[in-house]
């Protein structure tokens, strides 16, 4: 693509789906590549306990991690990336290159970079009709097991990991009381109709300790401005997600980072371009079309 001395023509930030799909795309197009990973290739893939809306016959999203992982050893024995242990921290567009600059120092160059770096798990304190004591712990839904969820049991949130719980966990006849704000009613409409799941629609959360010692006392304002008070003996999260942004992207109103507003040379994939396009199949044609829009502007066709 260039004569330049660039570390790769192109270097991916994150292994999930959208940056193994991107790294695909570049692989097929003979461009130089650098896969950044900080933790384990698949990401957030390793938590999704069933796939449902997947091309490929996946069962559960570890299944899927597992390929992309496949994919990644595939194409570095073949000499068609490189992969590179670490964790990225800023990113930088320039006229002629782009550079992604790691935490331990390290500073790659390229022709044009993706940035694959997904989001964030948000807890109680990070939300703001949440409030809650320092200690309180509210461990996520979708790393619960039926057994983990004793009592009366009450999610904090309604975002999407409610459904693919509840389908993961079929048999299970747990009832879940789900408090949830405006902004998810949305996302709790394809959980509506079964029985296991109470939707209550609320306005702010204030979260204390009940006076029976290991409950949770829940003072619910609904969105009337009516309060009612619930016991709980399990409370979990499954609040969203945050963008996983780094330095250098910049963000819209919602604080997600679309590529139409980054410079030229950066791209973005994935979850972090927004949060209504938080699937795993819209991730990974999202990486391999934004390779593509840069291959054929590089090429000016």
């Amino acid at each position: 693509m260039s004569a330049l001395p660039y570390d790769a023509d192109l270097v991916v930030v994150g292994a999930g789906p959208a940056g193994v799909a991107a790294a695909l795309m570049a692989a097929s197009l003979q461009l130089r590549t650098v896969v950044v990973e900080a933790d384990r290739v698949g990401g957030a893939l390793h938590r999704i306990g069933a796939v449902e809306n997947v091309v490929g016959g996946w069962s559960t999203g570890a299944q899927l991690a597992d390929a992309l992982a496949a994919d990644l050893v595939r194409l570095e024995e073949a000499g068609r990336c490189i992969v590179v242990r670490g964790r990225a921290a800023a990113v930088r567009g320039h006229d002629n290159r782009a550079e992604v600059m790691l935490e331990d120092g390290m500073v790659l160059a390229a022709a044009a970079i993706v940035v694959a770096t997904g989001v964030e798990t948000l807890t109680p304190h990070g939300v703001g009709w949440i409030s809650a004591p320092e200690e309180f712990v509210a461990p996520p839904l979708w790393r619960a097991a039926p057994e983990d969820v004793v009592g009366r049991t009450y999610v904090l949130g309604g975002d999407r990991p409610l459904g693919t719980w509840l389908r993961t966990h079929r048999k299970s006849p747990q009832m879940l009381h789900v408090l949830h704000p405006a902004a998810d009613d949305y996302k709790v409409a394809e959980v509506v109709g079964d029985a296991r799941v109470r939707l209550v629609p609320v306005s702010r959360v204030a979260v204390t300790r009940s006076a029976y010692g290991a409950e949770w006392l829940l003072e619910v304002t609904d969105r009337a401005g009516r309060s009612t008070s619930y016991v709980a003996n399990t409370v979990l999260g499954n609040l969203g997600n945050q963008p996983a942004s780094l330095r250098g992207l910049v963000s819209g109103q919602d604080a997600y980072c679309p590529t139409e507003l980054q410079h030229p040379r950066v791209r973005v994939a994935g979850d972090l371009r927004s949060a209504q396009f938080q699937r795993i199949a819209t991730a990974q044609g999202s990486g391999a079309e934004v390779v593509l829009a840069n291959y054929y502007a590089e090429q000016r066709i």
